[in-house]
C-alpha cells in the first residue's frame, strides 16, 4: 500500500494523508527550522559581541530572514480554527509592517533603534504573538514542554522589556533561554512523525462544510 493511499480514521469520517500534505508539512518544519537558526544567531553575536554597526545591519539581516521564514510556515501550518489560523497570519503582516517602517526610519539599524525605543515592540512584537501562537498550537497539540515554556517566556521577556521591569541579567538569561529552547523544540519537530503534524483531515472538512451552511 503506497503512503498516498493508506487510510487513516478520524473524528468525522476516513481520509487519506497525500504527498501534498507531507510536502506542505515539510515547508512548514523548514521554516521554522530557517526562522529559529536565524534567530538563534542572532542571539549569539548580540550578546557576545561588540554591538557595531556593522554587527546591527547583520542582526537586521537576520532578523529579515526570521520574519520570512515564520511567514511561510504560518501558511502552511495546519490549525483546525480558521479564525484562529488567520489571526496569527494577521498578527505577523501587522508586525512585519511596523519592522519595515521602523527600519527604514533607522536605516537599516533596526536593533539599536529597538534598543533605544522598546515601545517600538509595541507593533514589530505582532511578530513574536504569531510565533507564540504556533509554540501554543505544538504545545496544545503534542504535550511539548518547551513550548509551553516559551508561550510564556516569550509575551513575559518582550513585556518586561517594554515596561523596563527587568534587570539586564534576567533579559540576557531570558533571551538565551528562548535561543536554545527554540533549538530543542526544532531537534524535536525534525524527529517527528509527519502525519500528527498534518491532523484529522475529517475534521478540516467538517469545518469546512459547516462554515459553507452557515454562509447559506
Amino acid at each position: 500500500m503506497t503512503i498516498e493511499s493508506k487510510i487513516y480514521e478520524g473524528q468525522f469520517g476516513n481520509f487519506i494523508i497525500t504527498q501534498e500534505d507531507r510536502k506542505e508539512v515539510m515547508i512548514y518544519r523548514l521554516g521554522l527550522a530557517l526562522a529559529g537558526v536565524s534567530f538563534a544567531v542572532g542571539i549569539l553575536l548580540f550578546l557576545w559581541l561588540d554591538f557595531t554597526p556593522i554587527i546591527d545591519q547583520v542582526l537586521t539581516i537576520l532578523f529579515a530572514l526570521f520574519i520570512m521564514s515564520l511567514g511561510v510556515s504560518l501558511q502552511k501550518i495546519h490549525i483546525y480554527l480558521k479564525p484562529l489560523h488567520n489571526t496569527l497570519k494577521v498578527f505577523w503582516l501587522i508586525g512585519t509592517i511596523s519592522t519595515i517602517v521602523f527600519a527604514i526610519n533607522s536605516q537599516g539599524y533596526l536593533v539599536n533603534f529597538i534598543k533605544n525605543q522598546p515601545l517600538s515592540l509595541l507593533g514589530i512584537g505582532f511578530i513574536f504573538a504569531s510565533l507564540t501562537g504556533i509554540f501554543i498550537k505544538e504545545a496544545f497539540c503534542f504535550n511539548r514542554i518547551e513550548s509551553k515554556i516559551l508561550s510564556f517566556m516569550i509575551p513575559s521577556l518582550l513585556l518586561g522589556y517594554m515596561m523596563d521591569i527587568f534587570p539586564l541579567k534576567l533579559e540576557q538569561f531570558l533571551l538565551t533561554t528562548w535561543g536554545i529552547l527554540f533549538l530543542v523544540f526544532l531537534m524535536g519537530k525534525s524527529i517527528q512523525e509527519i502525519s500528527p503534524d498534518i491532523g484529522d483531515k475529517s475534521v478540516f472538512e467538517y469545518l469546512k462544510n459547516q462554515s459553507k451552511n452557515n454562509i447559506n
